[in-house]
């Protein structure tokens, strides 16, 4: 079986001791949630660059949720304007000449 190695595209170490201090890279994040593709949960250290793609699949699933909800908000506020309107010009018309909508 061949061993798989992960490396640093940019050559660095996500943490490291030298000197008696740890040095960690500013992108070295952890990240805790649900991972979109499998449903796992996910609650671990890693590169925030490396994370990208599951955070991008992520957030577009937030926006099609929102994008309905905006949609739906939509369509009530169209509802909405379409009955005010007809009660408005119900009221503006004399009583014996009011419209009958059958609809």
């Amino acid at each position: 079986m061949i061993e798989e190695v992960v490396t640093c595209p940019l050559k660095s170490e996500c943490t490291s001791i030298k000197d008696n201090k740890i040095h960690r890279c500013a992108w070295y994040t952890k990240l805790a949630g649900t991972n979109p593709n499998t449903g796992e949960t996910v609650d671990e250290h890693g590169c925030a660059i490396a994370w990208l793609p599951m955070l991008t699949i992520e957030n577009s699933m937030q926006q099609r949720s929102t994008s309905a909800a905006v949609e739906s908000f939509r369509n009530e506020t169209v509802q909405a304007n379409q009955t005010t309107q007809q009660i408005l010009l119900m009221q503006s018309q004399p009583k014996d000449m009011r419209l009958i909508d059958n609809g």
